[in-house]
Order: structure tokens, then sequence, then C-alpha cells
């Protein structure tokens, strides 16, 4: 019988969720990773910010030990990655850049399938306590292939959130999605940070960095380039003149009034089962 490695739980708290030092990953002569430093508060959103081949999804394939380093420390969760990589995983959710859901299935049959796999009692009841979580109720019969952008994504999410991880690991979560499904995917983030989830979040969209993020580091060319509060990163440049200038709606503003959002969740007739949607209700 092994030893059990685990850290009590009240030095866990202490601890930063996540820790990084001197985090090196290449591909032959492609240097992705050189050295990455940081370190993730628990309960906080910390968002890695990035162009596209910056290495964010590199960090977080290492972090959730699909991707062997080859240099550095990490711990998660107060578990070291390279000698305790099962209670990594024990703590840990991934949702990638796009919605691992079975479209064959309905929202409420993926829950239950990811509750049974991780053996978990009652899993019926665990997809109805999520689905009312997430304001899916009353689509969860339906299809997972017949919600829209949005729907899927906070599906997806659901689904991660089975066991209860401590960490969740959010890998660019509004790619592809349209402005009024990317307001709802925030709302669910928010969410489970106020619940006291931690949450890294990778992205390229700056404002979703400023919507959501505790704290913000700047990946550039594999390192850490810059890391803060908001505040913080803004203070790095000159101080803002005071003009007065007419304010503007938004494009964000127009739209959404436009699109009538009055914060209902997509009824159960939005979609037909063949995934087509009736004239003039696009879904969100």
């Amino acid at each position: 019988m092994t030893s059990d490695t685990r850290t009590p739980s009240g030095q866990r708290d202490r601890e930063p969720a996540i820790r990084v030092q001197g985090l090196e990953k290449s591909y032959k002569d492609l240097h992705v990773l050189r050295g990455v430093d940081l370190e993730v508060a628990s309960g906080s959103v910390f968002a890695l910010l990035g162009c596209n081949g910056a290495g964010k999804t590199t960090i977080v394939r290492i972090l959730s030990t699909l991707l062997r380093p080859d240099a550095g420390t990490v711990t998660v969760h107060g578990f070291d990655l390279t000698t305790d990589a099962l209670r990594v995983r024990e703590s840990i959710s991934l949702t990638g850049q796009f919605a691992a859901v079975d479209q064959i299935l309905t929202g409420r049959e993926n829950l239950i399938l990811v509750a049974r796999l991780r053996h978990l009692n009652n899993p019926g009841k665990i997809a109805d306590d999520l689905l009312a979580r997430f304001s899916l109720t009353e689509a969860g019969g339906r299809k997972a292939a017949t919600y829209s952008g949005g729907m899927r994504r906070r599906l997806d999410i659901a689904m991660s959130l089975i066991g209860n991880p401590p960490i969740i690991f959010l890998d660019e979560p509004t790619t592809g999605l349209d402005p009024q499904a990317r307001i709802e995917v925030w709302q669910t983030i928010k969410q489970l940070a106020k619940g006291g989830t931690t949450v890294l979040l990778t992205t390229q969209y700056l404002d979703e960095a400023e919507q959501l993020a505790d704290r913000i580091a700047i990946l550039h060319k594999g390192t850490i380039i810059q890391n803060g509060t908001l505040t913080e990163l803004k203070q790095l440049l000159p101080a803002a003149k005071v003009e007065y200038v007419e304010k503007q709606p938004s494009l964000e503003e127009v739209f959404l009034t436009l699109v009538g959002d009055t914060g209902e969740t997509d009824s159960a007739d939005d979609s037909r089962t063949d995934g087509t949607v009736p004239a003039g209700k696009e879904p969100r």
C-alpha cells in the first residue's frame, strides 16, 4: 500500500491553488514555454491572456497532466504535478476550446453519463441540480444537437463540474460564440468564482479578461511579460487625460437592445428536433 501524500486541507487552503515555477516546454527546436512563473489564488478567476501561439493551451495541457513539461515545478491544489498526478486529476476539471458534449444524447443524459463514469451516487439528481443551476431545466430533455452555441457551452461547463472539482481550467471558452452566448458564459464563470471554484481562464479577448479576471497574466513568446490586477496593468501606461467626450452607445448595447435581451432562458420550442430553427427564432 502506498502512503497518502496528500497535503492537509487546511494547509492547501492557505496555499495558492496553482503554483508554477520555471515551466519550460519545447518541440525539437520550437521553444513554446521559456520559464513561466505564475500563482493562482484559491477561489479566484485568473486570466492567461495571449495571442495565438503564445503557449496558453500548452500551459493548460501541462497543468491538467495531459502533457509533460521539460523543466520546472508545478503544484495544483497542493499536489506536485510530477509525483502526484493522480491527486491533481482528482482536483481539477478541464473544458477545452470546443464543447465536448454528445449531441445524440439529451442534455440530462450527458450529465448522467458523466456522473456514472465518476461512480457517483444518484446521477439523476446530480443532473437535475446542474440543469437548474445553469438554467437548462426546460431544455434538459432535448438532444444537445438542438442547443444553441451558448447552451452547449453551458452544458459543457456543467459536465465539468460533476464531482465538485475545486479547480477548473477553461481554455478559450467563448471561441466562436455570438455576443449574447458569450455573455451567458461570462455569467456562468462569475457564478463559479462566487461559489468558491478556482478558475484559470485562457483567452485572446481583452474584454473577456477585463470582465472576469481578478488577476491577468500576459503570455508572450513563451514567457509571462506582465502579471497583475486590471488596475495594476493600467497603471503601466501614462495617466489618461481628462476630457469631455459625449458617450455613445456601444455596439454591444445596440445588439442586445435590438435582440431583446430580457435575461430569459431559451424556451423549449426554440429549436426543432432536427436542429433547424423556426423562422424568426434564431438560437442564441
